[in-house]
């Protein structure tokens, strides 16, 4: 199914979009960078355990649905962004996610009948699979491709630095993921 539906999806027969979140903090995601022999790049970081979480719906034509959310992510979130999300929908969409507890959790699988007949079909990826979520890939860019440095100076850069991205993704900021 999961080689199947994209290219079902392809051919307009139903969208498919890929589900998850990230959580994005005033530590940078910094792998390394080069300097001048002798000086030491500093990035100032801040002790604050704030964070700023983006739950998001990704196709492969780079549509992108995002959630910005500060504070915790439980199930309620989760719910909410799926409820808009199905409410959205104009053909049958299939919508891949990880098994993580919040989008399996009690209070969440009632809700998934409803979502059926909204035309909004869930499909659990396998576990430890986050190569098959192709959202994945949008946040490993976020992190540690197009987010500026100037982006952990303060919370409120940080917002605007993930807002704008997410407001230019499918025009300036694009993956071009390959059909296998």
């Amino acid at each position: 199914m999961i080689e199947h539906l994209p290219i079902r999806a392809m051919h307009g027969e139903c969208d498919v979009w890929y589900f998850d979140g990230s959580g994005f903090c005033l530590t940078p995601s910094i792998p390394y960078a080069w300097q001048p022999i002798g000086s030491v790049i500093e990035v100032p970081t801040s002790t604050h355990n704030q964070r700023i979480n983006v739950l998001g719906f990704l196709t492969r034509r780079n549509a992108l649905v995002p959630y910005v959310i500060e504070g915790h992510v439980d199930t309620a979130v989760v719910i909410a962004c799926f409820e808009q999300f199905s409410q959205q929908l104009n053909k049958r969409a299939y919508v891949f996610l990880d098994n993580a507890s919040v989008q399996k959790s009690r209070e969440c699988i009632p809700h998934i009948p409803q979502w059926v007949q909204r035309g909004l079909i869930i499909k659990y990826l396998p576990p430890y699979s986050p190569e098959l979520n192709l959202i994945e890939i949008l946040w490993r860019f976020m992190k540690y491709y197009w987010m500026p440095f100037s982006a952990y100076m303060s919370l409120q850069c940080l917002r605007q630095s993930i807002e704008d991205i997410l407001q230019r993704f499918g025009t300036d900021y694009t993956i071009a993921f390959e059909m296998k």
